[in-house]
């Protein structure tokens, strides 16, 4: 006999739900209820839906289900920033990690850094997310779910707790995984959801040409990062593979697309090695970005048990920032996150024993 799919009610938006609600039968009010107590309560089963009666409750436990993630660990840094080891309900794991930035006595920037993949296709030599390889892609309801579930666990010792801003920097290329990523945006910036404003979060990407430009046509507030990390496609070719496929020309029409779309400036994020953080290379970068509205995010490298990269001596981060500064460019160093928790960039990955 056909058994129905039922659908993960994270991964879905308020329309869709409303939807499936009239094709089953079920009152379209219904649907506003559901979602507001699964995006924006975060609520893990049904019992939890206190103004729903049992008899519709059965009703949409034939169309929907709740598939929350599984907090397998949790760590917490030096710096207050924290990481979270969850379980998928295949199996699979992945690292989620929530930033606090205090801005002022009267409001904090609560940022969480989202993975959008199991592991990682691109390989960059520096990161620890490739490592174990890529095993799949999240679905919309895992990526919102990482959200919920932090939102969820904060709550208990700070009702007032609310995500500020998201930055999908996690595990994996976003735009190899643009369906769901694009559909989770457009969740989290739900009026009835976690209402996270389309300007407070950012897109980093490896130079994935089609999401740049797609992204830049469809949600011209989202904010985009690119993981350049070299203005020269031979040395660009061994830092971010993804290179070889998109090299620097493409990537630069792409980037300047988005401005023109958008209005915005692009974040250039550049990991410096002892390979990259010389003149050399910040000569390339300046030809490379000439008359391009941009902000440059210079960071370290972080240590990797399996990559030999090192991070260079605090001189010559200094110099290679103050060669940029000289051209007037807007640059700063990334404040580290999480360091001593292998929470910071290109730390992630999937593994227990941590």
């Amino acid at each position: 006999m056909f058994k129905m799919e039922k659908y993960d009610c994270r991964g879905l938006s308020e329309p869709e739900m409303e939807k499936l609600c009239l094709q089953n039968g079920i009152k379209k009010f219904r649907a506003d209820q559901v979602f507001r107590w699964v995006q924006q309560k975060g609520v893990r089963c049904w019992d939890e839906m206190k103004n729903i009666g049992q008899e519709d409750t059965d009703k949409l436990k034939k169309v929907f289900c709740l598939q929350p993630l599984e907090i397998v660990k949790e760590q917490v840094s030096k710096d207050g920033t924290r990481k979270f080891l969850f379980r998928l309900p295949d199996g699979e794991r992945i690292e989620t990690v929530l930033m606090d930035y205090e801005k002022d006595l009267s409001r904090n920037r609560e940022t969480v850094c989202v993975s959008t993949q199991v592991g990682c296709p691109v390989g960059c030599p520096f990161c620890a997310t490739g490592v174990n390889g890529f095993h799949r892609n999240l679905s919309a309801g895992e990526i919102t779910g990482q959200v919920l579930e932090i939102v969820r666990r904060m709550r208990i010792n700070d009702p007032s707790f609310n995500v500020t801003n998201i930055v999908f920097m996690g595990m994996g290329e976003p735009f190899l995984n643009e369906e769901s990523v694009l559909k989770a945006v457009r969740i989290l910036n739900s009026e009835n959801g976690q209402k996270i404003g389309m300007r407070r979060m950012t897109i980093s990407t490896s130079g994935v040409v089609p999401g740049i430009i797609r992204l830049a046509e469809e949600n011209k507030q989202v904010g985009l990062a690119i993981s350049l990390h070299s203005a020269r496609n031979h040395l660009r070719d061994i830092l971010v593979p993804m290179n070889r496929r998109y090299p620097l020309q493409q990537l630069m029409r792409a980037c300047r697309e988005y401005v023109n779309q958008t209005g915005r400036r692009v974040t250039l994020e550049i990991a410096l090695t002892e390979a990259n953080a010389n003149k050399d290379e910040a000569e390339a970068l300046i030809r490379l970005i000439q008359g391009m509205p941009v902000h440059i995010n210079l960071i370290p490298v972080n240590p990797v048990t399996e990559s030999s990269m090192q991070r260079p001596a605090k001189e010559k981060i200094m110099e290679f920032k103050t060669l940029l500064e000289a051209k007037n460019l807007s640059v700063t160093v990334r404040e580290e996150k999480g360091t001593d928790i292998d929470a910071a960039c290109g730390q992630l990955r999937q593994r227990l024993e941590c």
